[in-house]
């Protein structure tokens, strides 16, 4: 039996029906996204711009970065618009991009995020033969593969969407389009469909969030025999990323494990993972990082004397090169390395 499918486009209830409260939150909103922008890039050009893109460990936070970008900007442009437009519409055609987009993004970031536990388990565990474990060509390999699985996801995710049929009503009780909200909509039975979406993306985020935590636990295990200044360090790095993982998985695990009909605030939560955690990344890899914070100084200043004359220019890539040695910093990443030299 053919699907049939009378919605050329949809219409988005948003996040509150309050015109006032919509107003204060598209402020708010807007500068929350000018913060994600300002925050990633500062990141990006300081990783790409200075020797910690030879280190994996910024080599990830780098690509999680431009995952950060790509993502809200799939997402938040449009929210601020809907908050101040009278009509929050979207096509049937451009919900499905946005749909397919935004969980193609997303699938990445996770793994990305796994990328980076495992980075961080082989320096600590295997601190000896951390340089040959976590080489480029594996990097590389782990972001290459971290890209295929987002696809698949999506497309996955796309294909049961394409063929649902939607002939009724058109309201989708939400912000973005997203898999649940449309599943709402469709005019049939939707109890195979819901436990698919539920195996596709809950139960995969339950399972790479447990991992993630048990890898945690293993590092915090092994970190028994290191001396108290190692340990602190090591605490300091690890804890930043445990805190994006909770930001990011506990809110994705709240909305797709619970099924579509079910009565939950995805909407609200959603703007955890779309918004607050974005925004929060930058902060916490860099006002925590003495290396960041080393670089980020650095790269600023040759920022400044760009416009210097040829003999101060010299200067300061002579004085770049000789702070850092690449071998030290790669081995002993994890420990802030850049924060004993500068001591």
């Amino acid at each position: 039996m053919e699907n049939q499918n009378n919605v050329t486009e949809f219409v988005f209830m948003g996040l509150w029906e309050n015109k006032q409260l919509e107003l204060l939150f598209f402020l708010l909103f807007l500068l929350c996204y000018l913060a994600v922008l300002m925050g990633n890039f500062i990141i990006l050009l300081t990783i790409t711009c200075s020797h910690l893109i030879e280190q994996p460990m910024y080599y990830f936070l780098c690509h999680l970065s431009l995952m950060d970008l790509c993502y809200t900007s799939t997402v938040v442009p449009r929210l601020i618009r809907d908050l101040v437009a009278a009509r929050k519409n979207i096509s049937y055609n451009n919900c499905i991009a946005q749909l397919f987009t935004a969980h193609l993004l997303g699938g990445v970031e996770i793994f990305i995020l796994v990328s980076m536990a495992l980075d961080r388990y082989i320096a600590i565990v295997k601190p000896l033969h951390y340089m040959v474990l976590m080489n480029r060509r594996r990097c590389n390999t782990l972001v290459f593969m971290a890209w295929g699985v987002g696809f698949w996801h999506s497309v996955a995710l796309l294909l049961m969407v394409l063929n649902l049929p939607f002939c009724g009503p058109n309201q989708i009780d939400h912000y973005v389009c997203d898999v649940k909200p449309l599943l709402k909509l469709v005019c049939k039975d939707i109890h195979v469909v819901s436990i698919l979406v539920i195996a596709n993306s809950g139960m995969v985020a339950v399972v790479i969030f447990l991992i993630l935590v048990a890898s945690y636990i293993l590092i915090l295990w092994n970190l028994r025999t290191y001396s108290s200044i190692g340990r602190r360090k090591a605490l300091s790095t690890c804890s930043s990323h445990i805190m994006v993982v909770v930001l990011f998985f506990v809110p994705c695990i709240y909305i797709y494990i619970l099924p579509a009909g079910s009565e939950n605030k995805d909407k609200e939560i959603s703007v955890f993972y779309t918004v607050i955690a974005p925004m929060l990344n930058p902060l916490i890899y860099t006002l925590r990082n003495m290396e960041m914070k080393i670089a980020m100084g650095k790269v600023w200043s040759k920022m400044a004397h760009s416009g210097a004359p040829g003999k101060t220019w010299q200067i300061q890539q002579t004085r770049s090169r000789s702070d850092s040695c690449p071998i030290l910093l790669l081995l002993f990443s994890n420990f802030d390395a850049a924060d004993d030299l500068a001591q």
